[in-house]
């Protein structure tokens, strides 16, 4: 069962993962499950809406752990086929090596994740046949190398979209896999639910940005603040951080006001009006195109998003992307 923690002081700010600054209630409680869970062995899921950077809060995790001075491995399930995020987790076998579901290779991902952290990013992503085999050398603790058993030793962490419980219940996700995976649950709140949050991420983001780009640092005036602070932000930290980005880039002004955020918030506009072209079919394809193009800008370019939104799985959709000519330069996991 998921521990339930208690409000603590916040330790994360001005240092640590920048999605855990913040002194609302909603990132305390979250401050408080990251320490307790450091201190633990069991899985840690860790579920969050697009535009939530997580793999920062599993690498703190690991930093704080027994286990620091091990191995930390990440594993982006979702970045291509089921034969081949297989072949990652858990390797390459001979076809002399019987083939079995603890059995993995030395160049495996889980092989190497021995006596660290392996962190599953997106792990509903994972096919139904790598989460069987994932669940029981997580069940188990120890797998086959070239036959013979080995203690795994490692802690796994994963990250999920908080519709993970409807995957489970839909039998998508293995229940049992979920079960080992959240022995310690972490629900990062949207900013929306955490907006008095804003302005101190914002002035840290402001310093990174400035840092990055290698210009004096800036700040932001109060009402440049209060406006980031009554913003919801459906792309999360994301979208705040490029909002930034683009301020820094478009002016050099050392205090930053609400003129200078405006056009860089680049609020919706109207539509062009539709002209027909072309035969049916190029109509149907133009059509295509430009639909799942929308889908991926309103989700920010946010591969699992849009997938979900359009009613497909994700590999589908970077086939179908790449098929019509959509660019996925901007495309994240």
């Amino acid at each position: 069962m998921a521990e339930y923690a208690k409000l603590t002081t916040n330790r994360y700010a001005p240092e640590g993962p920048i999605e855990l600054a913040g002194r609302s209630r909603a990132i305390a409680r979250v401050q408080e499950f990251v320490r307790r869970a450091a201190t633990g062995d069991g899985g840690v899921l860790i579920t969050a809406e697009h535009g939530c950077a997580v793999e920062p809060i599993a690498r703190e995790l690991h930093l704080a752990s027994r286990r620091a001075a091990g191995p930390y491995v990440v594993v982006e399930c979702a970045a291509t086929d089921a034969a081949a995020i297989e072949r990652i987790l858990f390797g390459a076998q001979p076809a002399s090596v019987p083939s079995n579901l603890e059995s993995v290779s030395a160049a495996s991902r889980v092989a190497a994740a021995r006596g660290g952290l392996l962190f599953l990013q997106d792990v509903t992503d994972l096919p139904s046949g790598a989460q069987a085999r994932l669940a029981q050398i997580v069940r188990d603790g120890e797998v086959r190398i070239d036959g013979s058993p080995v203690a795994t030793g490692f802690r796994v962490v994963a990250s999920a979209p908080p519709t993970i419980d409807a995957d489970v219940d839909a039998r998508r996700f293995r229940a049992d896999l979920f079960r080992r995976l959240s022995s310690v649950r972490i629900d990062l709140p949207p900013l929306r639910e955490r907006q008095e949050d804003v302005p101190t991420l914002a002035a840290r983001l402001l310093d990174e940005a400035c840092a990055a780009r290698g210009v004096p640092a800036r700040s932001f005036n109060q009402a440049a603040l209060a406006l980031l602070g009554a913003l919801t932000w459906p792309g999360n930290l994301r979208e705040l951080r490029d909002v930034i980005d683009r301020v820094v880039g478009d002016t050099n002004d050392a205090l930053v006001q609400v003129e200078h955020l405006l056009p860089a918030l680049r609020l919706p506009h109207a539509a062009p009006a539709f002209t027909p072209s072309g035969n049916l079919r190029e109509a149907k394809l133009r059509f295509e195109r430009e639909y799942i193009a929308s889908v991926l800008q309103h989700h920010d370019w946010h591969m699992a998003s849009a997938a979900e939104a359009l009613g497909i799985q994700r590999p589908n959709l970077y086939r179908k992307a790449r098929q019509l000519g959509i660019p996925l330069s901007r495309v994240t996991e």
